[in-house]
């Protein structure tokens, strides 16, 4: 319970400094320094060994480069709930697992119903399923004891199987012209991860010179390439422990937390949430993208989440967790509408290529329904903890009666 009492407090943290990343990359965008925001993002950066380079803007670089650690990172916290965490026992993930379900599809069927009749507008029916983990815990956090550790461990469960979703949907959606060469390249990265595995290599090293291969191989094949990051996650081993009596997997999970709660994701909110404004009016606002993603995320979020865990409690599939009522999970049903990073990020996949116009559309139905999201979930949450008895550090509450 301590290792997940520190792991959201670091996430936390993280997400309220993605809200000042983003505050900061939208008054900069719409300052005189505008121009000069534009320009930073768009610095190319070559790395080049002999024949072989890879030379991309500094906005891929991050979008391409940095974001692959973070969803490292994703994967082993994946792997690390499959095998040992909240996933591990079907009857604990499945009130997660169906409100997941419900947050994805929802959001996605209403995006498209707004969306039907374009073709190049529906490339982006995916924006709205995701949840931004970090975003939403730092918005609960705010709560402070009113609010169940269940409640949280709930949240954080919910977001990590909605990341799995989003994972899948880019690996099989999102996916560009193959490149045979760097697919069997990559395919003999994944067998000498796997020899490692098998060979009980506790060392990171190694595993992460391979990843740095694998990643240039998905890079080049067409797939994109923070897949390749997902994937190294699941060869870490867990169960092996290293000379120190640590698993891989738990001191490489503890050793990336701060650099990419606290530098790579507030640097990928920076980097994409710069909207110009200026020429944003109440159209812009009820264009079908924008309207589509504001909607998916805020309506569609809550109705799926919380349609779903209530319709699984009712029909007996699961139970809710301890001190939890559906007026909690309400609220938390109203933040898992925070899409932001994992969004945004499934947005310049979507509209990267011929679709140019939507790309401020669709960060801007990102940024309103992220934050009317976080907005009515906090509201919420709030009143209704109010009328609940403080919780302690081990889950109960404080009446004072010695219970």
């Amino acid at each position: 319970m301590e290792k997940i009492k520190e792991f959201l407090r670091l996430e936390s943290a993280g997400g309220i400094l993605l809200i000042g990343a983003a505050f900061l990359a939208v008054v900069i965008a719409n300052s005189p320094l505008g121009g000069l925001y534009d320009s930073f993002l768009e610095l190319i950066i070559q790395i080049r060994v002999g024949e072989f380079g890879i030379e991309k803007p500094l906005l891929l670089w991050i979008n391409d480069g940095l974001m692959a650690i973070f969803f490292l990172l994703i994967g082993l916290e994946v792997k690390r709930e499959i095998v040992e965490g909240e996933l591990s026992n079907i009857s604990q993930a499945s009130l997660p697992i169906f409100a997941a379900v419900g947050g994805m599809v929802v959001p996605a069927v209403i995006y498209v119903s707004i969306n039907s009749g374009d073709t190049e507008a529906l490339r982006g029916w995916a924006i709205p399923a995701a949840t931004d983990i970090a975003f939403a815990l730092g918005i609960l956090s705010l709560l402070g004891r009113g609010i169940p550790d269940a409640l949280k461990i709930f949240l954080s469960t919910l977001a990590i199987i909605d990341d799995l979703g989003a994972i899948l949907i880019i690996a099989l959606f999102y996916t560009s012209k193959l490149s045979l060469v760097s697919l069997l390249i990559g395919l003999g990265a994944i067998i000498i991860l796997w020899i490692f595995n098998k060979r009980g290599v506790t060392h990171i090293t190694p595993y992460l010179l391979v990843g740095i291969v694998f990643w240039v191989a998905v890079l080049k094949s067409g797939v994109h390439a923070t897949l390749a990051g997902v994937i190294l996650a699941f060869f870490i081993p867990l169960k092996k422990k290293d000379p120190e009596g640590v698993a891989p997997l738990t001191r490489l999970e503890h050793d990336l937390h701060s650099s990419v709660a606290f530098f790579i994701l507030p640097l990928f909110a920076f980097a994409n949430a710069g909207v110009n404004l200026s020429g944003i009016t109440l159209s812009s606002f009820l264009h079908p993208v924008s309207l589509g993603i504001f909607l998916g995320l805020f309506a569609g979020k809550q109705l799926g989440v919380w349609g779903f865990s209530w319709l699984a409690v009712k029909v007996g599939w699961s139970e809710l967790p301890a001190r939890v009522d559906f007026k909690l999970l309400y609220g938390v049903a109203a933040l898992a509408g925070i899409g932001f990073t994992m969004s945004l990020f499934i947005a310049s996949l979507a509209f990267e290529q011929g679709a140019g116009s939507y790309l401020a559309l669709d960060r801007l139905g990102i940024l309103s329904g992220s934050l009317v999201s976080a907005l009515v979930g906090y509201t919420v949450l709030k009143l209704v903890s109010r009328n609940t008895q403080p919780f302690n550090q081990n889950g109960g509450t404080n009446t004072g009666n010695g219970d």
